[in-house]
């Protein structure tokens, strides 16, 4: 997953104010205690933190 394929869905799923708010706001036990943001910046890949904002906001499977 791109950067821009990140940041298409977070705004797909969220809206655009809202989606810079949970990659900036929001801590996920499963990027080991990381925003988004963080964890992006830390190198993990775009898709890895994809998949853990999607189980942390129960996201659809048709999204992940």
């Amino acid at each position: 997953m791109r950067m821009t394929e990140f940041w298409e869905q977070m705004t797909k799923q969220f809206g655009p104010a809202y989606a810079e708010s949970v990659a900036r706001d929001h801590v996920s036990a499963r990027l080991a205690g990381r925003t988004a943001a963080q964890a992006v910046e830390d190198g993990e890949p775009y898709k890895v933190v994809w998949l853990a904002i999607c189980g942390d906001f129960d996201l659809p499977a048709r999204v992940r």
